[in-house]
């Protein structure tokens, strides 16, 4: 006898994050349900008319507000930014560009030079053979 394979299932917050989308601005059909791997799949490859309009206008989770400022997630929370945006309003945030932002950035640069820098290091170095 062979078992029948379910499909693999998700909660709506985590095919939500996967989406890049704010849990509560989808539809409450989307938040209520659970969300199979197959119609994740869908929903990428074909996005609906709310996905697209959510993923162009917000609001946005945290994580893409985050990369559309270029900075990080602990930035936003130092900016006092604890809520999702929408497009206009991280339009506005970069137009009026404050101290903060300025500060994040700034920050957000510096760690990504280190990065680079100990990966060229990393690629320059012979390995390590492991200890015996």
């Amino acid at each position: 006898m062979k078992s029948q394979k379910t499909p693999q299932t998700m909660k709506p917050a985590t095919a939500a994050k996967k989406l890049g989308v704010y849990l509560e601005a989808t539809p409450a059909e989307f938040q209520e349900g659970v969300v199979s791997r197959d119609e994740l799949n869908a929903l990428q490859a074909d996005p609906p008319e709310w996905l697209r309009d959510l993923r162009r206008n917000g609001p946005h989770p945290r994580p893409v507000v985050a990369t559309k400022l270029g900075i990080s997630i602990g930035g936003l929370v130092r900016g006092g930014i604890t809520e999702s945006l929408t497009t206009e309003q991280i339009e506005a945030l970069k137009t009026e560009n404050p101290t903060w932002l300025r500060q994040e950035r700034s920050t957000q640069a510096e760690v990504r030079r280190e990065a680079a820098r100990l990966k060229e290091k990393a690629k320059a170095e012979p390995p390590r053979r492991p200890r015996s």
